[in-house]
């Protein structure tokens, strides 16, 4: 025990918790001392569940955890500490530059400044070489709290801090990567050796204590970014960069950014012919092209059969409606700057529809409904149109305009909970049949904003069925706090591609709120009146999406059931032509998609062309085949069979589409 000037006893020592372990260390300590982290594995800790830099003394009853490098969040603070650097080399290199924000992203980080002139790729060289020579001097990241008028002062230079600091100032409750709630704090770069103060930054950290905790990073492009996010504000210059925990994670994850790139289905839409993005249109309109086309049958095909199987039936609303109908509904309140523009006609307002929940909600509310109809399941594979801002239009993935394989199914609330069971595990099955098979659940639910609509215990109750479903799956649950639909809690399924990487794509959302605004009712087997509850589910998202989400997994190889040419006949001289035309028509007698290629080309080119369009199945043919009733058997991958009899042929094919298999 000692003793301060006034005579108050204190400690000399602090009780702490480490890593779930009682332990007794020495007043002063700090979160890094404690953990004995060398700022290389441990580069930050978690101080009573809050991510603090490993500076951060301890108090007495502290928990205390270590954040590894290599954990996401550990990435996260690398990510954001890179940008800083990135943000101190721009500067010191292009000294008019004003700084934006610099947060970690998914795989990166970014940073935005306000320059005279876009940077270029020599300029994004240039200022990767002083990121390097920064990395390499050690400069030390310093917390460092800050009144709000102290932080303006120091920061008078630079007029977009000033506007994140009015914005969300001390007092402010929201936080960001620039500013955390409650207290400001400015992180310094301090040189390692004399101390002297290198940049700083406005920023709520944590960050690694020095930039030698940076292992690996690199620049990727430069585009320009609207400030805070809207068209109204100036257009900032945005750097993109990956860090991570290692050159071997981050070689590993320019690899797949290269295979990535390899399988862009927008590329590959265009060299198979599949679809297009005609300006003529406007951005976020795609146009399919035959051979997209017969993908697009074959995917709602598939989907109309498996529906007319699980009991849904089918029904069809326009592509526009009055204005009102959002009204009714809530989405015009809170959907508003996701749909297009309203327009007047004979003095009423028109929309083009981004939804079809309302429509399916009137044919349900056109008659008296018994519970001997529910569940009750519609479907509909309707065009929808939202405006998404043109900097986040993105091929296939992210358009304007779409065709919703739409289902809505209203049930009583002893049916829910089976009804969302059964679902699940038809989505699963889809999806399966489309060749993913590794997926995980996100459960979006409801936060405290004010962007949500209803009774918060029917909200959790809501809520709770979908988790005891997602639970009793087996599949890993996630959440998804605040992510919710405005009226009701969802379940995505969340599904990784043949090169790792992760698509929301399937959705079922629970809504008790929508059937009450439309005054939907059922009676009951007692005769009351009850009102149902209302399941929205999306198993393609968009057909638009799931397409461009497809190409990708293949990388335009799709499988035999839906490649648009399923067998190409290469004759190895024109005499062998008529042959392969007679193998064609009984091909195309069990349902293939078969075409002759019937050219002047040599046979060789035939097949490399064949290749080139990722066609599934080759058929050879000379003289010898058409002596003994036979074709030669190619593959897509090079593999062949000689001699294969016809029957054979057409049997191994007919059976492959059938199945659905990959070849």
């Amino acid at each position: 025990m000692e003793r301060d000037l006034q005579g108050v006893t204190v400690s000399a020592e602090l009780r702490i918790t480490l890593a779930g372990a009682e332990r007794v260390v020495a007043a002063g300590t700090t979160a890094g001392e404690a953990l004995e982290a060398d700022g290389r594995t441990v580069i930050a800790a978690k101080v009573n569940g809050e991510a603090r830099d490993l500076a951060h003394p301890l108090a007495d009853g502290d928990a205390v955890e270590p954040i590894e490098i290599s954990s996401e969040e550990g990435r996260a603070i690398v990510r954001h500490s890179t940008a800083h650097v990135m943000a101190q080399a721009v500067q010191e290199l292009f000294p008019e530059a004003k700084l934006g924000i610099g947060p970690p992203v998914e795989n990166g980080f970014y940073y935005d400044f306000d320059v005279p002139q876009a940077f270029n790729p020599d300029d994004l060289k240039r200022i990767e070489k002083r990121m390097r020579e920064i990395v390499k001097q050690g400069q030390l990241f310093s917390r460092r709290p800050v009144g709000d008028d102290e932080a303006r002062a120091e920061l008078a230079a630079e007029p977009y801090k000033l506007e994140l600091i009015g914005l969300k100032g001390g007092a402010a409750d929201e936080e960001s990567v620039e500013v955390g709630a409650g207290q400001l704090t400015i992180y310094d770069n301090l040189d390692p050796k004399s101390g002297e103060l290198c940049w700083k930054d406005l920023c709520r950290g944590p960050h690694v204590p020095s930039t030698r905790s940076i292992p690996a990073f690199k620049l990727m492009r430069s585009g320009g970014a609207y400030w805070r996010g809207s068209e109204k504000n100036p257009q900032l210059q945005r750097i993109y960069g990956t860090a991570w925990e290692s050159r071997d994670k981050q070689d590993e994850y320019l690899k797949l950014l290269e295979e990535a790139e390899k399988r862009d289905h927008r590329k590959l839409g265009a060299e198979l012919d599949l679809f297009s993005f005609p300006p003529e249109l406007g951005s976020g309109l795609p146009i399919f092209h035959p051979k997209g086309g017969i993908i697009r049958k074959e995917m709602e095909d598939y989907m109309r059969r498996r529906q007319a199987e699980a009991g849904y039936e089918f029904v069809n609303t326009p592509h526009l409606t009055k204005s009102s109908l959002f009204e009714t509904s809530g989405h015009l309140p809170w959907y508003a700057d996701d749909m297009f523009p309203a327009f007047e006609l004979e003095g009423i307002e028109y929309r083009v529809k981004p939804m079809n929940c309302p429509m399916h909600n009137l044919i349900y509310r056109s008659r008296g409904r018994s519970y001997r109809e529910l569940p009750l399941r519609l479907c509909e594979f309707g065009s929808v149109y939202r405006y998404e801002k043109s900097g986040v239009v993105h091929g296939l993935t992210r358009v304007r305009g779409m065709t919703q394989d739409d289902a809505h199914i209203y049930t009583t609330r002893e049916q829910m909970a089976d009804e969302i069971k059964s679902l699940l595990r038809f989505v699963l099955s889809v999806l399966r049949d489309f060749g993913l098979e590794d997926f995980y659940l996100e459960l979006s639910t409801r936060d405290d904003s004010e962007k949500f609509i209803g009774d918060p215990a029917e909200w959790e109750e809501a809520t709770e069925a979908l988790r005891q479903v997602a639970t009793e799956s087996g599949l890993t649950l996630k959440d998804d706090p605040g992510g919710a639909a405005f009226y009701g809690p969802k379940i995505s399924v969340q599904a990784k591609d043949a090169i790792g990487r992760t698509w929301q794509l399937s959705t079922i959302q629970l809504d008790l709120n929508q059937p009450k605004r439309f005054g939907l009712e059922y009676q009951a087997a007692d005769g009351s009146r009850q009102t149902p509850v209302m399941i929205h589910r999306a198993l393609f998202g968009s057909v638009e999406r799931f397409l461009g989400v497809l190409t990708e997994h293949y990388a335009g190889a799709f499988p035999p059931w839906l490649a648009p040419v399923q067998v190409v006949g290469i004759p190895i001289a024109e005499a062998h032509v008529p042959y392969l035309q007679d193998v064609a028509k009984r091909l195309r007698a069990a349902g293939i998609r078969v075409e002759v290629d019937a050219a002047d080309d040599r046979m060789q080119k035939k097949i490399r062309n064949a290749q080139k369009a990722k066609v599934p199945f080759m058929l050879l043919a000379g003289d010898d085949d058409i002596a003994n009733g036979a074709v030669s058997f190619r593959y897509r991958n090079g593999e062949q069979k000689n001699g294969v009899p016809v029957e054979e042929a057409i049997g191994e094919i007919v059976s492959a589409v059938e199945r659905r298999v990959q070849v």
